[in-house]
């Protein structure tokens, strides 16, 4: 049996990955708990809110010393920001102090709903994407938005599942199928995801990969989370490439009643 788990990789802005989980680097107890947590999920690429987590600072506890860059594929994100200006500045930053193209950004509309603002953030697309930037994007779950996305220049598209840190799971499955069916990017659910299955179901849709923060790091034990959450994205993936079988109004029998004895 061919382990498709270590052979079937993907690829953004031309850069080949394994695992198909991105982990966050927040909310957790302390940045030693974070690094256990992605060593158990497997992750090859974790975000970084630029304005939040401290990756510069020698003065204070820097996260770089228990996630190495090195190994691990830094992807910065413009958590916090409100308005183009601001995220196109924050990822500037960025790029000045590690030398980051491939960033995540999310554009926010309001901080209720932590919804993204579609025109700031197709708006920001087209600038970063002007400047050599390579941005994977936090959209919301509309196909008609993730191909101006990809139109303006994202290599990825990244549709909410459901609002961020709710655990609410994909509440459209609809709109991601019809997303993953119209892209020519990866296509990645980013927030809502609470659980293991819900994480298996993204990519029963066809997605390229999931991205989560809270489900692992607000866990009772992240741990374990973590390395459930690898094993549903494996799982998952697995189960679409298998094909699953046909829905049926009524029971098929498993075995056949002709001929019976």
């Amino acid at each position: 049996m061919t382990d498709t788990a270590s052979t079937d990789t993907w690829t953004v802005a031309g850069r080949n990955f394994t695992s198909r989980l991105i982990v966050g680097t927040g909310k957790y107890k302390d940045f030693a708990q974070n690094a256990a947590a992605v060593a158990a999920s497997g992750a090859e690429i974790v975000t970084v809110a630029v304005r939040r987590v401290n990756v510069m600072d020698p003065t204070q506890p820097v996260l770089t010393d228990y996630i190495d860059p090195k190994k691990i594929t830094y992807l910065p994100n413009t958590a916090g920001c409100f308005t183009a200006e601001d995220a196109i500045r924050t990822l500037r930053l960025a790029r000045e102090a590690g030398g980051w193209d491939l960033v995540k950004l999310e554009v926010l509309g309001e901080a209720r709903t932590l919804y993204p603002d579609m025109r700031e953030t197709l708006k920001a697309t087209e600038v970063l994407a002007r400047e050599g930037f390579l941005p994977m994007v936090y959209c919301v779950d509309d196909p008609i938005a993730a191909r101006q996305l990809e139109e303006a220049g994202a290599v990825a598209v990244m549709p909410l599942g459901a609002p961020i840190g709710s655990g609410l799971g994909i509440q459209n499955k609809v709109t991601i199928r019809l997303i993953v069916e119209g892209a020519k990017v990866p296509v990645l659910v980013d927030a809502g995801v609470g659980t293991a299955s819900e994480a298996a179901v993204a990519m029963e849709l066809g997605c390229d990969g999931v991205l989560m923060n809270t489900a692992i790091a607000e866990a009772q034990d992240p741990v374990r989370m973590a390395r459930a959450m690898r094993h549903a994205v494996i799982a998952g993936r697995e189960a679409y490439l298998a094909g699953r079988m046909k829905t049926r109004k009524y029971a098929d029998p498993s075995s056949p009643l002709a001929g019976l004895i």
